[in-house]
């Protein structure tokens, strides 16, 4: 009996980028992003927040910076963290070189929204000259007025033009740091838009089904967008966008890789729904298995069955696979 998975996920290699000392793209593993809700000037608070991320399993966190308080922030919460911060710039180009000089390892723009020619050449010089990369963020709700026109409505041809436009602003001034996103609300806008986005650039992409939800209806649509675009090898960075605590935000994007064999880390619970022929709470316990173990970080598979249908066969089949992996370790 083959360990290998029933299929195995073929990713595109893309080109490989440095966001802080976390590669992104190449072969290198999907990593995992979320976002801060504190205030970006409420220092305290806000490094805690990207601990608690951090601790959670995030490789990257992003950090708004709407106003130059909120940038300036940043050099004093570099100091404190142990992960990349990418900065959250919208419009105002100035905020986007405070934070590459103070501390930030991405700035998250949209070219098209910076101003002039001149304005973006500023923002590239400090993200050279301070080893920042780039990510290029297309979303479905804030179009180029003149694309939006062009095709009417947000669809996926519109956010791939848009894109690629800014991804030549950039290569311009001879900028290749850089990834990109292609987001909206609509599952299926999302998945369109990002493989056709695949086939005509070799970059990063950085997935996300933007402004998704709630916990249950935002994890469930991600988790669909997500997880097809993954299957189909594309996507190299993720962010689960949810109307909720970021720490839940990293706990569904590490599920979704663990599901799809991209990622290990922490427990693997398989555990069955429980019915009436069940020896005990199935349910209960598993709820403080999930609890007590949260904080294992090695990759452990643990089967929860409640009676003797599916138990020991799940039993048996872990045994083997352990006995095989053994096996090869031996030979």
């Amino acid at each position: 009996m083959s360990l290998r998975p029933f299929r195995d996920i073929k990713r595109k290699k893309t080109k490989e980028i440095n966001v802080g000392k976390v590669k992104v793209g190449g072969s290198n593993p999907i990593s995992v992003q979320s976002m801060t809700n504190t205030l970006t000037t409420d220092i305290k608070s806000t490094i805690k927040q990207i601990n608690e991320i951090h601790s959670e399993g995030a490789d990257i966190v992003r950090v708004s910076c709407p106003d130059e308080a909120s940038s300036k922030a940043l050099k004093e919460i570099v100091k404190h963290v142990d992960i990349p911060i990418v900065a959250d710039i919208h419009f105002h180009y100035k905020r986007a070189i405070e934070a590459a000089e103070n501390g930030a390892s991405c700035l998250r723009i949209n070219p098209g929204n910076i101003g002039n020619i001149n304005k973006i050449k500023e923002v590239v010089k400090a993200a050279h000259d301070n080893n920042c990369s780039i990510r290029v963020g297309v979303n479905a709700g804030s179009l180029e007025k003149d694309i939006l026109e062009k095709y009417r409505e947000p669809c996926p041809e519109a956010l791939v033009e848009s894109a690629l436009r800014n991804i030549k602003i950039l290569e311009d001034e001879n900028f290749f740091n850089l990834k990109i996103s292609v987001k909206s609300s609509d599952v299926f806008l999302s998945i369109q838009a990002y493989r056709q986005l695949s086939k005509t650039t070799d970059y990063p992409l950085h997935l996300g089904i933007t402004e998704a939800g709630g916990f249950i209806p935002g994890s469930i649509k991600s988790s669909i967008g997500l997880g097809t675009l993954l299957l189909d090898g594309i996507g190299d960075t993720i962010r689960i966008s949810l109307s909720d605590a970021p720490v839940k935000e990293v706990q569904i994007g590490n599920e979704i890789l663990k599901s799809l064999n991209l990622r290990e880390r922490g427990v693997k619970i398989i555990s069955c729904p429980s019915c009436a022929r069940q020896g005990f709470e199935v349910i209960d316990t598993v709820k403080i298995l999930e609890k007590k173990l949260s904080h294992i970080k090695t990759p452990i598979t643990l089967s929860v069955i409640g009676c003797v249908v599916n138990g020991p066969g799940e039993a048996a089949r872990k045994e083997d696979k352990q006995r095989q992996l053994q096996n090869q370790l031996n030979v």
